[in-house]
């Protein structure tokens, strides 16, 4: 996995989570939810990230 697709992953994370923080401050049920959806998307791709350069190693 490139490092390009790691920044990119985090950085999906980092959006989640300001989503997130952007509806709890305006009391928008659909924000945040949309804000925690976008965190576990990235935490799925980071985890897979991590998989590939598992494998990679050995």
């Amino acid at each position: 996995m490139g490092l390009g697709d790691k920044i990119k992953h985090a950085a999906e994370k980092v959006g989640g989570k300001a989503k997130e923080a952007t509806g709890d401050a305006t009391d928008n049920d659909r924000l945040k939810a949309e804000g925690k959806a976008a965190q576990a998307k990235a935490e799925l791709k980071q985890a897979a990230d991590k998989v590939k350069d598992a494998f990679k190693k050995h």
